[in-house]
């Protein structure tokens, strides 16, 4: 059977908790209530995060440069992929909307049965509490 009484006396526990609190306590003082909390003390994220180095953007070319040319092109090609997956996303999300619609009926065809008979024997016993049985 299970002993709900702990096997450890008090004095054994604190002094288990003492250990493992000079072995966690390196130099670690907990602050005092009497001491005073200074917000400057916090340091900032962006104190300890450092700002990642951006490279130096490209210069744009010449319009009549061939390399300018192929620019565009890249740029135009980019701009049809992220249509392409705007185009697929918004698919993907109408499909996901109808079979949650379909979903959600099947759930309610299938619960309408137990909804119906539970109002009907509350509408019942409603109905013999209001209006009290013929003698």
């Amino acid at each position: 059977m299970d002993n709900l009484n702990p096997p450890h006396k008090p004095g054994a526990l604190l002094s288990d908790l003492e250990s493992i609190r000079e072995l966690l306590d390196d130099d670690l003082a907990p602050p005092l209530l009497t001491e005073k909390f200074d917000p400057d003390d916090i340091p900032l994220l962006s104190d300890i995060v450092r700002a990642p180095v951006s490279e130096p953007a490209a210069q744009p070319s010449a319009p009549g440069n061939s390399a300018g040319m192929a620019s565009e092109d890249e740029l135009r090609q980019t701009v049809q992929r992220a249509i392409g997956r705007d185009n697929e996303i918004n698919r993907l999300d109408s499909e996901l909307r109808a079979a949650a619609q379909l979903l959600l009926q099947d759930v309610i065809d299938d619960f309408v049965p137990q909804i119906e008979a539970e109002l009907k024997r509350r509408l019942q016993a409603r109905l013999n509490r209001l209006l009290p049985p013929r003698r």
